[in-house]
């Protein structure tokens, strides 16, 4: 009773119960009389968990958002102490994608408490790490001002920046355009999107327009796994991934049947479409020395050919948005200007007003190419043929195998690292010379003289890449999100190749090759992708 609060009766009842329990007593001496919330937490204390009973404290300490307090309450109440200690005894690390997680209370859930870098860009190393650290040295919010939502809506540094977007551009469309948010916020946005480039909004797909977290009409919330809002009436389906970021599209056939474009496939339309619209409005050749396209190593090479006949630019990052978008901060700062960057998994940058993917810009700005191309009696898809004949057809496959198993993941490129003896890569691949082999977890680069990997050495997962003589590019990475390893293989033609199903069938075997021989599913039990 030495530290009690003079007068509090339901105070006095905690303490006495519980004598002689230090943990209790510290507690009970930074009391907050008055505080229920706190009460509450002294009432239904867990079980011999000091760890848990101060991160408890702590969040309904500093949480004044109703919902996720009363979350976190709400399991207090009902003593579900293993779900509060995963709530709240471990915090969210940085992957591929930044901070990612369910939203919801706690310190390892997306929420008020738990968030770009200041050049409006992803975080990427080392910055992530910096921000770890200063997250865990400054726990507790600075002010109460941190809470007033209401101070954004007067705040001088809110701008509207649609007024100084550039919308020149075709005013009215023959084209009837069908959208899915795919049960996310995308459709309100793309509507207003379509109407600032003058363009009759999309139709919305009724059963997937409005946000729903449950996804009740879909298998899987990802539009790279597949086409499930395909409409007859329409001759153009767009569909943004929940959060909107990511944009697929599909084409209806003449012959009937849909088109699905890929991501790679999509980026050659949009790579062409930018630098088109960009060369009308620069003339001068010199101009050229300060335009930049940028895409992530596992993606398609098109953007590096497009750029070695055209005269520009052309870099690539590592995997994940977050590169790219620094990378254009750089480059900006540099006096330098990127008017398209993409990933293969359906992000894209068009033009450089955000340092990030989005697919609301991105749906409007294919909506503008198809009429451009429809006026011109052209449809996307030939258009795409006309850009493999010009610049050389760049044929992609992409997917994953599953495996839960880390030790057998580590195992897996530990073989591709020492295949044929200590330190030594896989030689061939389906028969075909290997001639390159860039690692980027140990920063090793056979194609330079150095043998040193020009991007950064990333020592958080496995990333291999094999260039072979036929020149077929496959890359082995394991997810930063997910317990998967990726394969990626292109097969990057000269201009004026014509032998479409030759290079399809001739990749089809490298790609099973690369999965069979050096991935070795069976062997190692890794489940192959459905699809």
């Amino acid at each position: 009773m030495e530290h009690q609060s003079p007068g509090d009766p339901h105070l006095d009842r905690v303490v006495e119960r519980s004598p002689g329990d230090p943990h209790l007593d510290r507690v009970v001496e930074h009391w907050s009389p008055g505080d229920p919330h706190l009460d509450r937490v002294v009432e239904h204390r867990s079980p011999g968990d000091p760890h848990l009973d101060r991160a408890v404290e702590q969040w309904l300490s500093w949480d004044r958002n109703v919902l996720t307090r009363s979350q976190v309450e709400v399991f207090l109440s009902d003593r579900k102490w293993e779900e509060l200690r995963s709530r709240l005894c471990s915090r969210m690390s940085f992957g591929t994608a930044g901070l990612r997680g369910p939203m919801g209370a706690g310190f390892n859930r997306v929420n008020d408490l738990t968030v770009y870098w200041c050049n409006g860009a992803q975080i990427c190393s080392p910055h992530d790490k910096e921000i770890v650290r200063s997250i865990e040295e400054e726990l507790q919010p600075w002010s109460a001002s941190c809470w007033a939502e209401e101070e954004v809506q007067v705040n001088p540094l809110r701008t509207d920046p649609l007024p100084h977007i550039n919308l020149d551009l075709n005013r009215a469309s023959p084209l009837k355009f069908v959208h899915s948010s795919f049960h996310g916020v995308g459709h309100v946005f793309v509507q207003k999107a379509f109407e600032a480039f003058g363009f009759v909004p999309p139709l919305a797909v009724p059963e997937q327009k409005d946000p729903d977290p449950e996804f009740p009409s879909l298998r899987c919330p990802n539009p790279e796994e597949g086409a499930s809002v395909l409409r007859e009436n329409a001759h153009i389906v767009l569909a943004t991934d929940p959060d909107a970021d990511r944009l697929a599209a599909a084409e209806r056939c003449d012959g009937g049947g849909w088109k699905v474009f890929s991501g790679n496939e999509l980026a050659a339309l949009l790579g062409w479409w930018m630098f088109l619209h960009w060369k009308e409005a620069h003339p001068d050749p010199a101009d050229l020395q300060k335009l930049f396209m940028i895409s992530t190593t596992v993606s398609s090479k098109i953007l590096q050919a497009l750029a070695r006949i055209e005269g520009f630019h052309f870099e690539e990052t590592l995997p994940g948005f977050k590169w790219i978008g620094n990378r254009i901060h750089e480059l900006s700062e540099a006096g330098n200007s990127v008017i398209f960057a993409f990933e293969e998994s359906i992000g894209f940058l068009c033009g450089g007003s955000i340092p990030d993917k989005d697919g609301v810009s991105a749906a409007a700005v294919v909506a503008e190419m198809a009429t451009f191309l429809h006026n011109k009696s052209l449809s996307l898809n030939q258009q795409l043929l006309n850009i493999y004949h010009t610049y050389g057809p760049h044929l992609s496959q992409t997917s994953y195998v599953i495996c839960d198993d880390p030790p057998t993941v580590s195992k897996i490129f530990h073989r591709l690292r020492n295949f044929h003896g200590e330190d030594s890569y896989p030689q061939r691949c389906g028969g075909v010379r290997v001639a390159n082999v860039r690692d980027v977890t140990t920063g090793y680069d056979s194609s330079r003289a150095d043998r040193t990997c020009v991007l950064p050495v990333t020592r958080s997962g496995h990333m291999i890449t094999f260039t072979l003589q036929n020149g077929v590019v496959a890359t082995l990475r394991t997810s930063g999100t997910e317990p998967k390893i990726k394969y990626y293989t292109e097969y990057c033609a000269a201009p004026g190749t014509s032998e479409a199903a030759a290079l399809q069938e001739e990749l089809d075997r490298i790609t099973a090759a690369l999965l069979d021989d050096f991935l070795e599913p069976e062997k190692n039990n890794l489940i192959r992708r459905c699809v």
